[in-house]
């Protein structure tokens, strides 16, 4: 149900704008994977969670593209 809500957000936005979620995104898993490297976080599901935030973002934005918008 959350990955729906998420989508069908994603579906309102740009192009543009899902690219740049997506860079912002790509620099926080960055973040998460240093962290954990140091030992400040165990929490490995944010990490998969804002990756797969990241690919679904990018899905939308590869559609638009193909549509043309």
């Amino acid at each position: 149900m959350k990955h729906e809500k998420q989508l069908t957000e994603f579906k309102g936005k740009t192009r543009a704008e899902l690219e740049k979620l997506a860079l912002e995104l790509r620099a926080k898993v960055w973040h998460y994977r240093i962290d954990l490297a140091a030992g400040k976080t165990k929490n490995i599901k944010e990490i998969q969670a804002a990756k797969k935030t990241i690919a679904r973002a990018l899905t939308v934005a590869s559609g638009l593209r193909i549509a043309g918008k």
